[in-house]
Order: structure tokens, then C-alpha cells, then sequence
């Protein structure tokens, strides 16, 4: 009867080389998922890579689109002849206002310290000169500064008072 036992456990375990075979078959099921992940992982690299060169690259089409119409109302300006110098003057504000609202709608904002306490982080002083005001006051504007998105783009051009 053990006999009879023995037989039949060898005759239920499959043999070497049947362990063999399912193993490789398990091998190769692995390895072509792993190698199937590579490959996704690989076009998804690619994509964001891709993704992120065309952001770089059209970063400003937004803006720029924005802009075109300032650049069409100034061209509209040089092309009149014989505007006189109000309607001129008039063109010109309102395409300064047009390019006012671009800056608006994109948090591009001015940086105009007159009157104001010296920032070296806002502000580039280009002399100083002896004031009433307090040291280190904002007296003229040279150029304004400009900021987006509080990241500094151009500090104002500036001079301040020094104590006398």
C-alpha cells in the first residue's frame, strides 16, 4: 500500500523538467510585461519632454497675440497723414491704454517707487543726492520697473536722497 502511495505522489508532481518549462514560461510572461513598462515609461519620458519643449516654446503666444493689437494701433497711427497733433496725441493714449490691459490681464505690473523708501531688491539707485527728504527716499524715476508675477523683470532706475 505505501508502494501503491509512493507512485501515486510521483505520478502527481510533475517532473523536472515540466518545472523547468512552466519557470520559463513564467520568465518570459515577466519579461515581456517588464519590457512592455519600459516601453510606456519610455513614451511617456518622451511625451513630457515634448510637452514641456512646446511649452517652453509657445510660453508667450498668449501675450504675444495680446500684443498684436497694440502693434496694429500704432501701425494704424503712422499711417494717417495729416492728423494733427490732438488726434495724435489721443491715438497714443488709447494705445497706451490698450497695451495697460495686456499688462493687466498677464501680472505684468510697473514698479513707479516715487516718493517711497529705497528696495534694493525693487529698485537700482543710480545716484544719490542731498534732499529734505529722509535718506534713502525714492526723489525721481528714471525708468520704472517692472515685475510679473512678483518676480522682478526690471528694477526702476532710481534716485534717492542722502542726508546732507
Amino acid at each position: 500500500m505505501q508502494e501503491d502511495q509512493n507512485e501515486a505522489q510521483t505520478e502527481s508532481m510533475p517532473g523536472t523538467e515540466e518545472l523547468l518549462r512552466q519557470a520559463e514560461l513564467l520568465i518570459e510572461e515577466h519579461k515581456d510585461a517588464w519590457m512592455r513598462a519600459k516601453a510606456e515609461t519610455e513614451n511617456v519620458r518622451k511625451r513630457a519632454q515634448a510637452d514641456i519643449a512646446n511649452a517652453h516654446k509657445y510660453a508667450v503666444e498668449n501675450f504675444s497675440s495680446e500684443l498684436l493689437a497694440v502693434k496694429d494701433s500704432l501701425e494704424k497711427a503712422i499711417s494717417v497723414e495729416n492728423a494733427s497733433l490732438e488726434a495724435m496725441k489721443d491715438g497714443v493714449e488709447l494705445t497706451l491704454k490698450q497695451l495697460n490691459a495686456v499688462f493687466t490681464k498677464f501680472n505684468l505690473e510697473e514698479i513707479d517707487p516715487a516718493g517711497q523708501k529705497f528696495d534694493p531688491h525693487q529698485h537700482q539707485a543710480i545716484s544719490a543726492i542731498d534732499s529734505k527728504e529722509a535718506p534713502n527716499t525714492v526723489l525721481q524715476v528714471l525708468q520704472k520697473g517692472y515685475k510679473l508675477n512678483d518676480r522682478i523683470i526690471r528694477p526702476a532706475l532710481v534716485i534717492v536722497s542722502k542726508s546732507a
